[in-house]
């Protein structure tokens, strides 16, 4: 059996182009029994975990002992952390008990009450693939021209994301709190050869390097912004027994490493910022640098490599895509005109992706918060999106709907973030309604998506301090990329701080629009330890500020406001053989022409394509 595996993993790294000695053979070989991996998994892993990227370069290092001594503890860390989740007692709740339905006999199901195991109607093929390191399962669904592939709907998976909210412990707050810090050391430790990082409260001679975030000082908590003199940076308690410390911003000071063009670096409560400087006893800590964050590195098909393990002919078609983002209705009532003036559109053009994010039924909706409402939520929602969007898939059958709820939505039941599914009572398990989490990460035709219904970029709009500084070492500013836009600036900070929400305590007035469940946290990072470490290739933000669709990094970022001011995006994705992801891109933001009426079928919106 060795010598089998061993020969198996010779052959695997030498149709690759990589020729292994002996020792790196049997190191190979080991860590194959030791993980239950295959040969062929073991080299897509270790090609991800040895690819380097910047802004203008990008290559896969060669393996060595020490690369396979580093992923081995890598792996290793993993496997900790999920058994130690899986070893926390659970809690008695006196709770109804569950049932599994597709374990019940089809004879025994109600006929109001479908049975997902015995669905076999429609165009749709699913099947289980394993997406990370630990053996995790995402939904690959398939149409003629869409492979689908989203989180995992394992019953592991998605009773993890339903937790119970307002149970938060202080204790499980700050260790949340701390990762994410001690996460950020590593990444600085490693992409600017740093041996060791320093106590920002210690008093030192000369210059040292230290890795926090930022923090209102005590006295100006209730103020909106940062502002000069009233910043505070705090560490972890690993790094610095989580000592808290004011921090001054040299008036020359560097910033080395970001993207030209920025001139500055964005700064608010909760962003994890690297600075060189010292603390000569003066009771603050003087920073003379800012050490820019690494962006994230680019899609794997954005570097051309293709998943072994996906249908290649899903991608092989053009496709098209719509995102509408509620409120769906306007302030003034509940009839929701333009989401029925959006349906006669989408009836009539037939998108093979149609992407839907919350609030559906706004609990902050004026009429609804006054009560003045003649049917419940349940039935709103039944009667606007449900039953519509049951006929569009009957109307089109290669279609499929993606479906993100809102922390505002009557028709959920969690009201905190990050925050689960929808309940897939509500479609009658529906295989062709995905129904994601919020935030959700997802891919269509290998094309990487990530969403939120939070609104993001407002939220940063208030809170950001702006420091401008000197650009030492820039990095060049990708195609496209507008380094002084402050909208794409808005965004950059969501890639660099690799969080869908990386604010840190919440605007105090905007705080109920999010909701924030700090011990859940990791459901808020954009990526994980497993293989979804890059950037994805859409970003979807709505916001109330003004809608664009901008180029960050790799990225492309697209704000299609509320479908309540007349406007939602459109993508056109076109076939795999076309190259990259920017070049088979083509992002619109489309006005409906009369937004606060039902437009007719034969009138068509006009679109307007967004810089």
């Amino acid at each position: 059996m060795d010598s089998l595996l061993h020969s198996e993993v010779i052959r695997v790294f030498r149709d690759a182009g990589s020729v292994l000695d002996d020792k790196l053979v049997s190191e190979c070989v080991s860590i194959c029994q030791m993980y239950v991996i295959q040969p062929d998994d073991l080299r897509f892993k270790l090609e991800a975990f040895n690819y380097k990227a910047t802004a203008t370069l990008s290559e896969i290092m060669p393996i060595t002992m020490d690369t396979l001594s580093a992923f081995k503890t890598q792996m290793q860390q993993s496997l900790s952390k999920a058994n130690s989740s899986k070893a926390q007692p659970k809690s008695r709740n006196l709770v109804a008990a569950s049932v599994n339905r597709s374990r019940i006999p089809a004879h025994m199901v109600p006929p109001n009450r479908s049975n997902p195991s015995v669905q076999t109607n429609g165009p749709v093929k699913q099947e289980q693939f394993l997406a990370t390191s630990i053996a995790s399962s995402s939904i690959i669904s398939k149409t003629s021209n869409v492979m689908f592939a989203g989180p995992s709907m394992s019953p592991e998976a998605v009773k993890k994301r339903a937790y119970r909210y307002m149970y938060e412990k202080i204790s499980e707050r700050s260790e949340s709190l701390d990762q994410i810090i001690d996460d950020f050391a590593d990444l600085i430790r490693g992409h600017y050869d740093i041996s060791e990082l320093s106590d920002p409260s210690a008093s030192t001679d000369e210059e040292v390097t230290i890795v926090g975030r930022i923090t209102h000082d005590a006295e100006s908590a209730a103020m909106s912004k940062l502002a000069e003199g009233a910043i505070c940076i705090e560490s972890s308690r690993m790094l610095s027994s989580g000592a808290r410390i004011p921090l001054i911003l040299d008036a020359a000071i560097k910033v080395r490493s970001s993207v030209r063009g920025v001139g500055g670096i964005g700064l608010y409560p909760g962003v994890i910022v690297a600075l060189k400087g010292r603390n000569g006893g003066g009771g603050y800590f003087l920073a003379t640098e800012i050490l820019a964050i690494p962006p994230l590195k680019p899609s794997p098909a954005a570097n051309g490599i293709i998943n072994p393990k996906q249908d290649p002919i899903g991608s092989a078609n053009a496709a098209t895509m719509l995102v509408a983002c509620g409120p769906f209705t306007a302030d003034t009532d509940t009839s929701y005109k333009p989401w029925r003036a959006l349906l006669q559109h989408i009836k009539v053009q037939k998108p093979d992706v149609l992407l839907l994010v919350g609030p559906f039924v706004d609990a902050a909706h004026p009429k609804i918060k006054a009560g003045d409402l003649d049917v419940s939520p349940a039935n709103l929602f039944r009667a606007h999106f449900i039953d519509p969007l049951r006929a569009f898939l009957t109307a089109s059958p290669n279609s499929i709907v993606l479906i993100v709820p809102s922390v505002r939505d009557l028709t959920s039941n969690h009201a905190a973030f990050p925050q689960p599914e929808f309940d897939a009572d509500l479609f009658n398990f529906n295989p062709r309604i995905h129904l994601l989490p919020n935030p959700a990460r997802f891919a269509i035709n290998e094309i990487a998506f990530g969403v939120t219904s939070v609104d993001t970029l407002f939220h940063l709009r208030k809170e950001e301090y702006f420091k401008r500084g000197t650009e030492y070492s820039p990095l060049p500013a990708a195609v496209n990329d507008l380094p002084n836009d402050a909208m794409a600036n808005l965004c950059r900070h969501l890639l660099l701080q690799r969080s869908f929400y990386p604010i840190f305590p919440p605007p105090a007035d905007v705080s109920s629009e999010v909701n924030l469940d700090m011990s859940h946290f990791d459901d808020v990072r954009m990526v994980d330890e497993g293989d979804l470490d890059y950037a994805p290739d859409v970003l979807i933000l709505p916001s109330r500020l003004k809608q664009f669709a901008k180029i960050v990094h790799s990225t492309t970022a697209l704000n299609p406001s509320f479908l309540s001011k007349g406007t939602y995006g459109t993508i056109n994705l076109a076939p795999a053989s076309v190259g990259a992801p920017k070049d088979r891109l083509k992002v619109e933001i489309t006005r409906l022409t009369a937004p606060a009426s039902v437009v007719a079928a034969g009138d068509k919106p006009a679109a307007t394509a967004a810089s």
